[in-house]
């Protein structure tokens, strides 16, 4: 069943032991340092990819925002519970219990009083209060009263909603856009979107008709103009159109991103075009999808990165490695998290 919450309670790694990197106290500034690799010194317990300028980091039992040189940048006013990166200008928070938002000078926009709470998209976060789902505005202001069992929150337009036992879509206004029929529903992207009838799936449009009939035992998320479907447990893809562009053939699919996607094939992943052809061959233990030009990939015991002709982009060195994001990406080394600037 589709369940997009919550983030709002952080996880972001082990903690280890120390190591030679300096030890902060949670007053000081993260130290921004330019070894070999380093552009944000390994000192950190987790860190999070960066979003919006900001991200979140982990001192021991403490979260704190830093930004793109490693200072401080968002102190909030009290010790809270659980913390979320920045979207659209608020961060989800935890405070005895309930969850709320934090804006960039770390006082409460919101203060902690919902259940569950969603990040901000297209302007209105999903937020729920006596088991049932409705959308805020950022100042809080309620614009569609909480009556749902279930939400996706709002892309293109539209959220996919659960009345009863049936999903639908509502628009921004609350008003139904597509009648509740499906058994489950994802949210739209590239104007489609999953949707399950009894056992099985397909792709609806925006007026609700299916684009591709139910036939699929899983469907995803369309990126790229390709989306994610499997059949018993081999994965492949459809176009826009709904037809089968890639034989359902992989033991797992990631979603397209500038012409490529990350797959599982004899239990190494490599990366294929919109035709299935590999241009980069499965040879890496673990590996992630493209962002910024270059992807994280893992040989042997290290991670290091690679562009999309497969050459190495920056040797594999570190225990763990995120996704470059705003020219930055995330890396352990000596059991502390620091980040690297995009080479």
């Amino acid at each position: 069943m589709f369940r997009l919450f919550l983030l709002a309670a952080l996880s972001l790694g082990t903690v280890g032991a120390c190591t030679t990197s300096p030890r902060l106290s949670i007053e000081q500034s993260a130290i921004a340092v330019a070894p070999t690799s380093m552009a944000i010194e390994n000192q950190f317990d987790s860190a999070s990819d960066f979003a919006e300028g900001a991200a979140l980091v982990q001192f021991g039992r403490e979260f704190r925002y830093i930004d793109h040189s490693g200072r401080l940048t968002v102190t909030p006013k009290m010790e809270l519970e659980a913390y979320a990166p920045f979207s659209e200008g608020l961060a989800i928070v935890r405070l005895g219990g309930l969850f709320g938002y934090l804006n960039r000078q770390g006082d409460f926009a919101i203060e902690p009083k919902y259940e569950q709470a969603s990040k901000f998209q297209e302007g209105l976060a999903a937020i729920r209060v006596n088991q049932r789902y409705g959308f805020i505005k950022p100042t809080g202001e309620v614009v569609i009263p909480p009556k749902f069992e279930m939400t996706s929150g709002f892309s293109q337009g539209f959220a996919a909603v659960k009345l009863g036992d049936k999903y639908g879509y509502i628009d921004q206004t609350g008003k139904t856009a597509i009648e509740p029929k499906f058994d489950d529903a994802w949210r739209f992207s590239a104007g489609l979107a999953a949707a399950r009838i009894g056992k099985k799936w397909g792709y609806i449009n925006q007026g609700g008709q299916f684009v591709a009939q139910p036939q699929f035992d899983g469907a995803f998320n369309v990126a790229d103009s390709m989306g994610r479907i499997r059949v018993g447990d081999r994965w492949g893809y459809v176009d826009l159109s709904g037809k089968i562009a890639i034989a359902p053939q992989y033991s797992f699919a990631s979603d397209f991103s500038n012409g490529l996607a990350l797959v599982e094939s004899n239990k190494k992943w490599g990366y294929i075009d919109k035709s299935g052809k590999f241009i980069i061959e499965p040879k890496y233990e673990f590996a992630a999808s493209f962002t910024d030009g270059l992807a994280p990939v893992k040989l042997g015991e290290k991670w290091g990165y690679i562009d999309p002709n497969g050459s190495i982009a920056i040797a594999p060195q570190f225990e763990e490695a995120g996704s470059f994001y705003e020219g930055l990406a995330r890396v352990k080394l000596n059991e502390k998290w620091g980040y690297i600037r995009k080479p």
